[in-house]
């Protein structure tokens, strides 16, 4: 199948990668990430920045947002570091766009992120409330959203269920009303200035996710996570209409790979303007790049 006409050249840009390395497959995963490829029937097969970077290329893809992890406090498992994030940010030829992740239950997150930004020039912040085990609309998280929100940089928040734990007894503790859009409403009201992604059609809650992306003027969506054609009608229909400049691109890599993802996106019939938008455009002016 072809990838999509508009995609001349590499300038597609993926708001949400992780690493395909040891240290988010294997160690930052840890147990819950080998119950979610068992349920998937996937492997956890490890590969390198410059394969990832080829990968990337070949579909048309310029530019991919590396998202750090700390979830250590909730499941006992150790981060990506900020510190490798900032540094294969600046080994790739500026490929990628590194944000940074705190866990909010940590007593220093606030000076991390303050770190992560001031010293490490990352861009943004990447949050996972199910594995991190932490309800963002809380308000003893609100000295981190606003510092955030001062640094002046945007934050990948989760949205819906997550494979993380799937079919292990008591999905390994993890809790999935923590993906649920709805606790990001508050987040996004108190913190006007606040840039917010909610990364993935947020199922089963995507009617809540498309709510506040239209009544929250800082709120957007990717379609991470997800193969197209398995995207819920009503998402679609919301991308290239009235949310047609909020929603982005992205894939879950090296869960998803970029060329079947494009490829799915092309068959969708969505008008060139749109598909420049979702592909590059909107993410571009998140994002802030040049």
């Amino acid at each position: 199948m072809p990838l999509p006409a508009v995609l001349d050249g590499e300038q597609a840009i993926d708001t949400h990668a992780h690493q395909p390395t040891e240290e988010f497959l294997h160690d930052a995963g840890g147990q819950m990430m080998r119950d979610a490829a068992d349920r998937f029937r996937t492997d956890l097969e490890t590969g390198t920045y410059e394969e990832m970077i080829e990968e990337y290329r070949a579909a048309g893809v310029g530019r991919a947002v590396l998202l750090g992890w700390d979830a250590e406090t909730n499941t006992g498992n150790p981060p990506v570091p900020n510190d490798y994030v900032a540094e294969v940010r600046d080994e790739c030829d500026d490929f990628f766009v590194g944000f940074g992740s705190v866990d909010p239950l940590k007593d220093d997150c606030v000076e991390e992120a303050i770190r992560c930004v001031e010293d490490l020039d990352l861009s943004g912040f990447k949050f996972q409330q199910i594995a991190q085990g932490f309800d963002p609309s809380d308000p003893e998280h609100e000295q981190l959203f606003e510092t955030i929100e001062d640094l002046g940089v945007p934050c990948v928040f989760h949205g819906g269920n997550s494979t993380l734990g799937a079919c292990a007894p008591g999905g390994r503790g993890l809790q999935v009303k923590y993906g649920n859009p709805m606790l990001l409403d508050d987040v996004a009201a108190r913190h006007p200035d606040l840039g917010i992604l909610i990364a993935h059609p947020a199922f089963p809650w995507e009617k809540e996710q498309l709510a506040i992306c239209q009544q929250k003027g800082n709120v957007y969506m990717d379609l991470s996570g997800w193969m197209p054609r398995y995207i819920d009608d009503q998402v679609l229909h919301y991308a290239k209409t009235l949310l047609q400049d909020k929603v982005m691109f992205g894939t879950d890599y090296p869960m998803i790979d970029p060329e079947p993802w494009l490829e799915q996106f092309g068959e969708l019939d969505f008008p060139e303007e749109i598909q420049r938008k979702i592909l590059w455009e909107n993410g571009e002016s998140f994002l802030d790049l040049d």
